[in-house]
């Protein structure tokens, strides 16, 4: 089996778009693979955050990775910094790192562009999430294309640390997504579904309550036609509608565009509600189960065990390699 390594910024309720462009994919992942899921908290305060809301996004992150499907009997879950190791071995991908390609990272001239000043983490966190894959030795890294320039960093990092102290890293492989549901804005349907997005009425959020579903579908942007037909160019509102229905049921969206003949759009609107709440009602069911638990600590606590033994391992071999410490 390979090792598959991914990590998502406990920074808010995943959406819609994240459950069917990755979470989904996951479940799927588990069976194949080493999969090692981790809660990137250091990621997340490269920019400030209130303490209290940052544990309780990570709590919640954790509970809807079980409540989606992720085993953890087959997969590892944990939490980046109980898991000592990524400081260390991020260090260590710092210092063989070039400021240069640390400043072409396009996530950091956006991010600081404007800025009268910005945390030196924001531009030190590559080597970081380098750390992260490289410690699992992992084989694959499933990303969108925001992420595939951090990756491309990581292999370059792990194939100039193997080159100058000996090969002690995994070159992890770049996964990027399969050509499928690509969910977009309910009020900007030429944009990606974000859980960033100012207009809360654009996202909808995996706790989203039945009512507040409804109300968002209910007002999400269509066009003046009336028409149910799947046309991306001309009427991507109604089209990413269909594509949601069409991900969530495993129906094509030729079926659905029969299913739909006829309808106006407020019958239409209140079925693709109706399939999204009873989606999400199992999911919300267990992950209340889990959220204020013991059962959650156990597998949080297994996890961190799990994911400290292997990535001690290989931070040895590197600070070996390194002729750190007093080891021969």
């Amino acid at each position: 089996m390979k090792k598959l390594f991914s990590g998502v910024q406990p920074t808010g309720t995943i959406t819609l778009g994240n459950y069917i462009g990755a979470f989904r994919q996951f479940i799927s992942l588990q069976d194949d693979n080493e999969c090692v899921f981790c809660i990137v908290d250091q990621h997340a305060i490269t920019i400030a955050q209130d303490p209290q809301e940052l544990r309780n996004h990570i709590r919640s992150l954790a509970a809807l990775y079980i409540a989606v499907g992720i085993d953890p009997e087959k997969s590892t879950l944990f939490i980046q910094s109980e898991v000592p190791a990524h400081a260390q071995a991020g260090w260590i991908m710092q210092c063989i790192s070039y400021i240069g390609e640390l400043e072409r990272m396009t996530q950091f001239k956006d991010k600081s562009d404007g800025k009268d000043a910005v945390s030196a983490a924001l531009l030190t966190y590559p080597p970081l999430m380098a750390a992260d894959i490289l410690l699992y030795q992992s084989d694959i890294v499933p990303v969108g294309d925001d992420q595939k320039q951090h990756v491309e960093l990581t292999r370059d990092l792990a194939e100039r640390f193997n080159k100058r102290y000996g090969k002690v890293l995994t070159i992890p492989e770049i996964q990027l997504p399969k050509n499928g549901a690509r969910i977009k804005s309910l009020q900007d349907p030429l944009k990606k579904m974000s859980k960033s997005d100012p207009n809360q009425k654009a996202t909808i959020r995996i706790l989203d309550t039945p009512k507040q579903i409804e109300k968002k579908i209910k007002s999400s942007v269509t066009d003046s036609e009336g028409i149910v037909a799947f046309d991306p160019e001309n009427k991507p509102g109604v089209s990413n509608l269909l594509t949601i229905e069409s991900a969530l049921t495993n129906l094509s969206i030729d079926a659905l565009v029969q299913k739909y003949q006829g309808a106006g759009y407020g019958d239409f609107k209140a079925s693709v509600a109706q399939v999204i709440v009873d989606h999400f009602a199992p999911i919300q069911a267990r992950y209340e189960e889990l959220i204020n638990s013991s059962e959650l600590d156990e597998i949080l606590d297994k996890g961190a065990e799990k994911a400290n033994a292997m990535a001690i391992t290989t931070l040895s071999k590197m600070e070996a390699a390194m002729g750190l410490g007093r080891r021969r």
